[in-house]
């Protein structure tokens, strides 16, 4: 008999339905005791199972030639040669950011970092993508500024530059901001180790940061329901970082790990002890004791099931053979990374909670882990457009468009934030924040260097969910191909609204879809990611927002370019760019998006890769993508970053595309490339474009103090100075000065 639905109760205070309530009892044989029903209420959250994302994943092509670690470890990795591997992973951190910014962004670095390092990769980088609601709101400045500090507090006191990243203001995002952060790591192949755990009587050792009662209850309970009013009361529910602990216990897991004296290694992230201890089990197929009398306390009162769920950060579990034990604490001890053997591998199949003699729980592995129920999606198209629309711009003239579209949010430049970014601690950085469309490090170990991109854009994924998922890929990938990177593994993060609603299901699915498709076009396997749902409020879901991070290989570093423009430049137009203003930046300020965004022709796209990315390897040319704003956009971008002017002609555009005016100049869509050098150089890719079947056109040149562009009757002329002080604003609006 069902348990009345109106009737409170400890699993439905948890977050567990009756009927999952009730498959745990008949899983157990009994009912669960408080421990263990902490425990399952975790381990089957939504943020640990994948409960509604599962199945879709399936689709995801997750191998290749390069792959050394995919899915199902902590992190992602590929081959890079000479006996290396590059490590990498996005994962979110939204809920806890939206109800404590700082904190919460600062610990998803610290997360995001572990999730690396587990793998015995050493950190090199990090990224992040992050939205938030429109600016007019103090909510909004609050969330941004508070978040921008906290990425920056963590990475740069650990001392990992954060090199790249993305900003997007959208009013869906108001209620509930999103903090996506992507770390890259290096390690030799060799040395890199996995999560599961081995060896009958082997020990268990927890080593970092003391156990205490911060983040009890907090990501995976924060990260598997939508948020409310009440969440601000929630803020002790949000871990506490500290990253110079963690900086410690980087050094200690590496020094483990050379020595050989680890059989498997893994981060204590969301659900703390349970979720570590229980994957490390079932990726084994062996059972685990664990003794919460052994765990170091930070509050010597917490009862067992809090030392079980606890997410206090800077902590890793390993598992260890009982002779390399002592070897292993002194190691920790030498790092003042506090060593405890807390547990056994054992053959029972069991996970046992101990406190010294006494036995606290006891569960199958496999139930807690794989035993949660996979729901199907229920997905239904929505009739119409579900998010609103509010018209802010009302004037139609050319320039005043274009200076409107590069002070808006989303399109200035985020100086601001990433100045408080370390971007070049470590010696690798080559490229730096907006000196070109990807970042590059250089990788002495194997005398090449990588480049990575994260990217995504909600709002045209809101307008097709499938399109918008496979443009998302296409302009990571064309960030790469612009400094001359060719992608080796892709990870991603899903971010979208509550999967019960069909809406959101529809929408979750078809971007799984596209992600699945262009990843099979492009020939770029997924190594791994992160699913964050119930990103919604009682005032509607936030756009569907699929996260899209790609690591590349380019042979010099050297010849990775930039996208400055220098006086002289021949500027071309390449690529199968069919530029629309749906779903664009321009048709947002207008209050006119709706459903809907022009076919693809992905073939057409994987040629123009292939063509700029070879191209861009000879280290001569300035190379850019078109993306948010369009063509004018990304021109006036590359004539600010050269601090010279330009003048373009877009007829030739109108007339092969059938595009208007507007739409030649502001108009969006994945596949478009701006090319700059010598004329000699530029009519070179010309000849080379028309040998591989990819369209090319000489639009204009470089030169003098003004942005000039023909489009037909819209023709926009700006000094590049008034440009650059609209680009800029932003940082203005923050009060750090815009640089000379």
């Amino acid at each position: 008999m069902s348990a009345d639905p109106t009737t409170p109760s400890k699993h439905r205070e948890l977050g567990l339905t009756d009927s999952e309530f009730e498959l745990i009892i008949s899983k157990l044989g009994r009912e669960p005791n408080d421990v263990e029903l902490a425990m399952f209420s975790l381990l089957w959250s939504e943020h640990c199972a994948y409960k509604h994302s599962r199945k879709l994943l399936r689709r995801l092509p997750t191998e290749g030639p390069r792959v050394v670690m995919g899915p199902g470890e902590n992190a992602g990795a590929v081959d890079v040669g000479g006996g290396y591997a590059v490590a990498f992973k996005v994962e979110s951190h939204n809920h806890p950011s939206a109800v404590e910014p700082f904190q919460g962004a600062a610990t998803g670095v610290g997360g995001i970092l572990r999730d690396v390092f587990a793998l015995g990769a050493r950190p090199i980088a990090i990224l992040d993508s992050l939205r938030f609601g429109e600016l007019e709101s103090e909510r909004s400045r609050y969330l941004f500024d508070q978040v921008v500090a906290g990425i920056g507090h963590y990475g740069n006191s650990i001392g990992v530059p954060t090199v790249g990243g993305e900003v997007y203001f959208e009013p869906p995002y108001e209620q509930n901001c999103l903090v996506n952060a992507m770390c890259i790591g290096l390690a030799r192949t060799e040395a890199m180790i996995r999560s599961a755990a081995a060896g009958v009587g082997n020990k268990v050792v927890l080593m970092g940061a003391s156990t205490g009662r911060d983040g009890i209850g907090g990501a995976s309970v924060l990260a598997s329901a939508e948020l409310d009013e009440a969440d601000l009361s929630k803020r002790p529910s949000v871990q506490i970082g500290d990253p110079f602990e963690e900086s410690k216990l980087v050094e200690c897991c590496l020094e483990l790990l050379d020595a050989d004296l680890l059989v498997s290694l893994q981060d204590l992230g969301a659900a703390g002890l349970t979720s570590s201890a229980a994957e490390m089990a079932a990726g084994g197929g062996v059972g685990i004791d664990i003794d919460v009398g052994e765990v170091p306390l930070r509050e010597s009162d917490m009862e067992p099931f809090e030392i079980m769920v606890s997410e206090s950060q800077e902590r890793m579990l390993a598992v260890v053979e009982p002779a390399k034990v002592e070897e292993v604490l002194a190691i920790c001890r030498k790092w003042q990374a506090a060593p405890a053997v807390v547990g056994e591998v054992t053959d029972s199949g069991l996970f046992r909670v101990l406190h010294g003699s006494e036995v606290t729980g006891e569960m199958p592995v496999e139930a807690l882990v794989d035993g949660c129920p996979l729901y199907d999606l229920e997905p239904a198209e929505p009739e119409g457009w579900i998010y609103g629309n509010e018209r802010t711009l009302e004037d139609d003239d050319a320039t005043d468009v274009l200076l409107a579209l590069l002070r808006s949010p989303s399109i200035a430049s985020k100086r601001w934030a990433f100045e408080q970014y370390d971007s070049i601690v470590g010696s690798r950085t080559v490229r730096r924040p907006e000196t070109a469309d990807a970042a590059v490090l250089q990788l002495a170990e194997t005398h090449k260097a990588i480049a990575a991109s994260i990217d995504g854009n909600g709002r045209r994924v809101a307008c097709d969910p499938y399109r918008g998922t496979i443009e998302a890929v296409l302009e990571c990938a064309q960030n790469l191909a612009c400094v001359g990177a060719e992608p080796l593994g892709l990870t991603n993060c899903l971010n979208f609204g509550n999967p019960e609603k069909p809406a959101v299901a529809w929408q979750l699915d078809r971007a799984v879809q596209g992600l699945a498709d262009a990843c099979e076009a492009l020939g770029v396997p997924v190594v791994g990611g992160n699913v964050s749902l119930y990103n919604e409020t009682d005032r509607g879901p936030i756009y569907p927002t699929p996260v899209v991070g790609l690591v590349g290989e380019l042979p010099d570093p050297r010849k990775s370019g930039g996208l400055a423009l220098s006086d002289g430049d021949a500027i071309s137009l390449v690529g199968p760019l069919a530029p629309s203003l749906a779903g664009s930046e321009l048709a947002k300020l207008r209050g006119e998006l709706e459903p809907g965004l022009p076919e693809l022709d992905v073939e057409a796209h994987v040629k123009a890769l292939d063509l700029v990315r070879a191209q861009a390897r000879t280290g001569d040319l300035a190379i850019h993508d078109i993306s948010d704003g369009g063509l004018a956009c990304a021109l006036a971008e590359m004539a600010i970053a050269g601090g010279v002017g330009a003048r373009c002609d877009l007829d030739v555009l109108i007339r092969a595309r059938g595009s208007n005016p507007e739409e030649a100049l502001f108009g969006e869509g994945a596949g478009g490339y701006l090319v700059a050098g010598s004329e000699e150089r530029v009519r070179e890719v010309q000849v080379a474009a028309k040998a591989a079947g990819v369209d090319a056109w000489m639009i204009g040149s470089a030169g003098g103090e003004r942005i000039e562009i023909s489009s037909d009757w819209a023709e926009p002329s700006v000094t590049v100075a008034d440009a650059a002080a609209a680009w800029r604003s932003l940082s203005e609006r923050f009060g750090a000065p815009a640089p000379a």
